[in-house]
């Protein structure tokens, strides 16, 4: 009996000193974390990635690298980050368009937008602008409006595509309005604004940091945006509500999310850290001069933002045949 107690009791101590010798596990994060941008660099979502990722940086002790998974309405990114690892090494700074319009326009979506990504919370916002030629006799929506319904065939407008934001707010626009205006898609922001300097279509729309930039070269005019609040970047500009359409609303706006399955503590890790960053000036200033309305809201508000976008976007989709073609 009492060899077999000091067995037992050599056992237990073997055992013990194994449990010892294991390495403690490190505390997240312990490597760099890589942030998909599913649009090309260059444009205003790669600006909001690389002023998030820097000071995301410094809060996590960590190096967080961006990186470009552009294409397919931004779907390549997303399917991406739906299928990494979830362990808080692969996040994704996605949009409006990521997360509420491809659901819409893709039946066949590869991932959903609430049950394949963890979200860590919102980052701001953007509004989007109606635009008009400086030839265009209107200054203001009402004028412009009334313009459209005296000779409607004198009038078309420009976006960035089918199935884009600026084509929703768009559609939004003429429904509330009960107008038809002729859509011109263009393969992106940049021809879009070029026809519409040209003269070649009298009005566009587009997003505030483009539409900003448009404004300075003086061939343009804005009309209104289509946010719930003026522009901080455009003050003068009004609202479509403010032009006559109260609770007329329609935004882009940019989140910060993972693959889903994420550890509750890596959650709360993130989170935390973005919140923090987004109290700093520096980058609040950062964000705003990149066009945003910048604001933190938490992963909760996340999942309201996508609810409640497909419900407002879904009907504009099927009553006026928007698709992505």
């Amino acid at each position: 009996m009492k060899r077999i107690l000091n067995y037992m009791s050599c056992l237990f101590t073997l055992a013990a000193a194994g449990l010892a010798a294991q390495p403690a596990q490190a505390a997240y994060p312990d490597r760099p974390i890589k942030l998909v941008v599913p649009f090309p660099a260059g444009g205003t979502t790669d600006s909001v990635a690389r002023f998030i990722a820097q000071e995301l940086s410094n809060k996590l002790s960590q190096q967080v690298v961006v990186d470009y998974k552009a294409g397919a309405a931004t779907i390549i990114g997303a399917e991406y980050t739906a299928k990494a690892e979830p362990d808080g090494y692969t996040l994704m700074l996605g949009t409006a368009t990521t997360f509420a319009v491809n659901p819409i326009l893709y039946p066949d979506l590869s991932y959903d937008p609430i049950k394949s990504f963890t979200p860590i919370g919102i980052v701001g916002t953007t509004s989007l602008v109606l635009l008009a030629n400086q030839k265009e006799p209107a200054n203001d929506l009402k004028t412009l409006l009334d313009d459209i319904r005296k000779a409607p065939a004198q009038y078309s407008y420009g976006s960035h595509g089918n199935g884009s934001t600026v084509h929703f707010a768009a559609e939004m626009l003429w429904s509330a309005a009960k107008v038809n205006v002729v859509h011109i898609p263009f393969k992106g922001a940049s021809p879009a604004l070029t026809n519409l300097m040209g003269g070649q279509i009298p009005i566009s729309f587009d997003a505030v940091p483009a539409a900003a930039t448009a404004l300075k070269s003086g061939r343009v005019k804005a009309i209104a945006v289509t946010g719930p609040e003026r522009a901080s970047a455009m003050p003068g500009v009004p609202t479509v509500a403010e032009s006559g359409f109260p609770g007329f609303a329609m935004q882009s706006w940019f989140a910060l999310v993972a693959p889903k399955g994420l550890p509750t503590e890596v959650q709360a890790t993130l989170e935390s850290a973005l919140k923090s960053a987004m109290s700093e000036k520096s980058l609040m200033e950062k964000l705003a001069n990149a066009g945003l309305e910048p604001k933190f809201e938490s992963s909760a508000d996340y999942v309201t933002r996508v609810k409640t976008d497909i419900a407002k976007l879904e009907p504009i989709a099927k009553t006026n045949n928007i698709t992505r073609n």
